[in-house]
């Protein structure tokens, strides 16, 4: 598999990221948080996803999931970074996004967070998130 160089400091990536994150935001359905996703495929193609929440949280679909569901559906099963945005302090992926985060990008998969349109982007990489996760 031929996985593009990325970098931790690749800015223009971060901001193509960062754009396309915030504008699915925008169709998030939520009474709460509204929370936006983009990945980066190892093709160096941009899927995004928005959190889908339903009044009884019986089925809800975090954004995470939802951009890394679009990126699979496009026949793509490796991603090398994912940016979340919300306007909200220290949110970070639950543990089942993690998962699908390790699953389809490995611990060295760059993770973002972004807390406004125009806010640093703050970057780890997944293994600094949960660095016991079982490889």
């Amino acid at each position: 598999m031929n996985i593009p160089s990325f970098s931790l400091r690749d800015a223009s990536k971060w901001e193509q990221l960062s754009e396309a994150a915030w504008n699915c935001r925008k169709h998030a359905y939520t009474m709460k948080t509204k929370v936006g996703a983009s990945v980066l495929s190892s093709d160096d193609r941009i899927f995004v996803g928005c959190n889908i929440i339903h009044r009884f949280h019986c089925h809800d679909i975090h954004a995470e999931i939802s951009a890394l569901s679009s990126m699979v559906s496009a026949g793509c099963n490796t991603m090398v970074a994912i940016l979340v945005v919300a306007e909200r302090e220290l949110l970070t992926p639950c543990g089942s996004c993690m998962d699908w985060i390790y699953e389809l990008g490995g611990s060295d998969c760059c993770i973002g967070f972004q807390s406004s349109p125009s806010g640093a982007v703050s970057v780890f990489h997944a293994s600094d998130i949960m660095p016991h996760y079982p490889r």
